[in-house]
């Protein structure tokens, strides 16, 4: 799996604007999910609750606070998404939604690059089901 390592002075985090850009990109790509039936159907009926995993995931991850490691340990993404079937439509989908958040963010087009980069290659190890 990609690994991104990044520092809180040079971070893309930082860069984009900390926490506020990280729940803006989450809340457009969530508005998505919210009217896909194939990716809704994998999600619990409040979406709240993922909806901050994955900001606070990714705000970790882009070098931020590690309040995400701190409140729910390891990310261990691939066990965690385990039980749900994730084939080569389910990636596509969310991957769609991700990348239309990404296209509507202010990011720098670099920073946007990396972002997708690393959706890409995670949405792809997450898959579990045969392609």
């Amino acid at each position: 799996m990609f690994v991104q390592i990044e520092d809180q002075r040079s971070s893309l985090y930082e860069r984009v604007g900390g926490d506020a850009f990280f729940f803006t990109l989450v809340d457009r790509f969530y508005q998505g999910v919210e009217v896909d039936p194939q990716l809704r159907a994998l999600y619990p009926d409040d979406l709240g609750p993922p909806r901050r995993r994955l900001a606070l995931f990714l705000i970790q991850y882009w070098g931020g606070p590690h309040t995400y490691n701190a409140e729910r340990g390891h990310p261990r993404l691939r066990m965690r998404h385990m039980p749900f079937p994730i084939g080569l439509a389910e990636r596509e989908a969310w991957l769609g939604h991700m990348r239309a958040a990404v296209a509507e963010s202010d990011a720098s087009a670099s920073d946007s690059q990396a972002l997708l980069d690393y959706f890409e290659t995670a949405a792809t190890a997450l898959m579990n089901q045969p392609a």
